[in-house]
């Protein structure tokens, strides 16, 4: 399965740009199909291929389309770790503390929440030494306070 890391705001260090119905149309159509040809889409949309081109163009220059990747079947990937790591912040440095989670290549997603976590963190590592690895970085970034981390070991 292929499937398209798409954030639908303009990220801060692009140049702002206001999604409009054909773009978040054309995000919900690479969900689907991130494989779909520019002619296919232009037809799928009811606009020219000219059309699709730049909007595609203007989505991943503002950072709206973060990239495309595949998903492997679970199967493939007998030998990954995945996890998931709550992480609590200290005080005001959640901004501070986001900048350095970037920074590390592993952590595949990050999400903002409520509650006694602050961040909760998507962890993916080819074994379990660079997992280890992982979580001491994250643990040593100043203002992180506390974290718990969960194995995912199968998909139901």
């Amino acid at each position: 399965m292929i499937t398209v890391d798409i954030k639908m705001t303009s990220h801060t260090t692009h140049k702002p740009y206001l999604f409009d119905a054909v773009d978040k149309e054309l995000v919900a159509i690479l969900r689907s199909d991130a494989r779909a040809s520019i002619s296919k889409l232009a037809k799928m949309l009811q606009v020219s291929r000219g059309t699709v081109q730049n909007r595609l163009d203007r989505l991943t220059s503002t950072g709206a389309i973060l990239g495309f990747t595949i998903r492997a079947h679970d199967e493939l990937e007998t030998d990954i770790v995945k996890a998931v790591m709550l992480i609590e912040v200290v005080g005001k440095s959640t901004t501070q503390v986001i900048n350095k989670l970037r920074g590390i290549p592993q952590l595949e997603k990050m999400h903002t929440t409520n509650g006694a976590w602050d961040l909760v963190a998507e962890i993916r590592t080819s074994n379990l030494q660079e997992f280890d690895s992982v979580l001491r970085d994250v643990r040593t970034i100043d203002g992180v306070l506390n974290s718990e981390t969960s194995i995912l070991l199968s998909s139901v």
